[in-house]
């Protein structure tokens, strides 16, 4: 199952149309989506507005790739499960509200950890077919888990911008120590 979340409640509606479009085009009936306050209507793929914070955890570990829209929470999940991520990270130009936590997590951990980053939706199209062509998912490693939370604590303790923060795995990090 491929897992696709936009769980923030600003809208993401490119993230999820250009997922329903791959799904109605593949001909997929294994793409799950949680839309947040997306206000595009799937048609290809199952979607729920909101998941429980247990039902999110349960749809992270069963999916084999998970797409997020660079949502701190989403890719911390993703690494504690040793699922795959893509993120598109929203365009403050095209007047999506971005948190910058995110883009410079999506920037920092991409490469390095095993992080996809698509930039735009034919770029996330063209990496979602790439990571769709490998035989084995890729398996991030638990110690890059551990150097995320810390780079997130600190950018959030240099930054004081935690009221910008959401979804459960956030509200633990600023109570961790």
């Amino acid at each position: 199952m491929i897992f696709v979340t936009v769980g923030s409640v600003d809208p993401f509606d490119r993230l999820i149309r250009a997922m329903d479009e791959w799904a109605g085009s593949r001909g997929r009936s294994d793409v799950f989506a949680q839309i947040g306050r997306s206000r595009y209507q799937p048609r290809h793929m199952e979607a729920v507005q909101f998941l429980s914070p247990s039902g999110f955890r349960k749809r992270i570990r069963e999916a084999r790739l998970i797409v997020a829209h660079a949502g701190t929470g989403s890719i911390i999940a993703a690494m504690e499960a040793g699922t795959p991520i893509i993120i598109m990270p929203k365009c403050a130009h095209l007047g999506e509200h971005r948190n910058d936590h995110q883009v410079a997590t999506a920037k920092r951990f991409g490469q390095k950890q095993g992080i996809i980053v698509a930039n735009d939706e034919t770029d996330l199209i063209v990496k979602l077919e790439q990571e769709e062509a490998h035989s084995a998912p890729t398996v991030i490693p638990q110690e890059a888990c551990a150097d995320l939370i810390s780079a997130v604590r600190n950018f959030i303790l240099k930054t004081g911008r935690t009221e910008s923060m959401e979804g459960p795995s956030l509200r633990s990090l600023r109570t961790r120590e």
